[in-house]
């Protein structure tokens, strides 16, 4: 028997309540589902760790931008203070130049006294029957410096030229016809505040104008005497 629908609509309500109960039927189901403890807790970590990483995530731009900023800054503090840097050394490198000209120019103003002291000692000191053959210069070497532990700068004090006093050192070579009067010429010579470290280096016997004389070489250093042995004297000149 085949009935007819009269009422339009009346089959697509149907269909729509059908469909409506559906729904209501799943989420019917997953609010059961929720209720499991297990579940719940598992979504609150899904949603707490989503939170933190978006937090970190924020955090780190945030970091990322400061550090960046700071950069940029920092590179402009470079280029603006690299010529200043430069001037600097350029500044650094004139003075130590300087001050190396200014300390060659002290010690030829220390020493230039040197030479007048040792002639005026050595003709003090000479003996009867002794006369010199040659006086010159050896060596100029920096004095020993005492260890200290506490000391940092050891090692520039003793490989720094220009900083230490200087030790002059001297060869004398004569001739003498008394053996007697080089011993006394040695000692004379130690006992003098200019003069000190007299060594005897050799002596033989040669001829000299027929003659059997003892040749001798001596030598010793230049020391700073103290001021007390050090005699001024006024200049006086004549006017005309």
């Amino acid at each position: 028997m085949i009935e007819i629908n009269l009422l339009p609509g009346a089959g697509k309500k149907t269909r729509g309540a059908g469909a409506g109960a559906a729904v209501n039927a799943s989420l019917a189901a997953v609010a059961k589902r929720i209720k499991d403890p297990f579940l719940l807790v598992a979504i609150t970590s899904v949603a707490v760790a989503a939170t933190v990483i978006a937090l970190m995530t924020a955090r780190q731009q945030a970091d990322s931008q400061d550090l960046t900023a700071r950069e940029q800054q920092q590179v402009q503090d470079s280029t603006r203070f690299a010529a200043v840097l430069r001037e600097k050394r350029k500044a650094e490198t004139q003075r130590d130049s300087v001050m190396r000209q200014l300390n060659i120019i002290k010690t030829i103003d220390n020493n230039r006294f040197v030479w007048p002291h040792i002639l005026d000692e050595i003709s003090r000191a000479l003996p009867q029957y002794t006369w010199l053959v040659s006086i010159k210069q050896t060596a100029v070497a920096p004095p020993p410096v005492a260890d200290d532990p506490n000391d940092k700068d050891k090692k520039k004090k003793k490989t720094d030229p220009d900083e230490a006093p200087q030790t002059l050192k001297f060869e004398i070579i004569g001739n003498t016809v008394d053996i007697q009067a080089l011993t006394r010429f040695m000692k004379l010579l130690e006992a003098s505040p200019f003069v000190q470290n007299v060594q005897l280096v050799n002596s033989a016997l040669v001829q000299a104008d027929g003659k059997e004389v003892t040749e001798f070489t001596l030598d010793a250093e230049y020391q700073q005497p103290d001021s007390s042995a050090i005699r001024t004297i006024p200049l006086t000149l004549s006017v005309r």
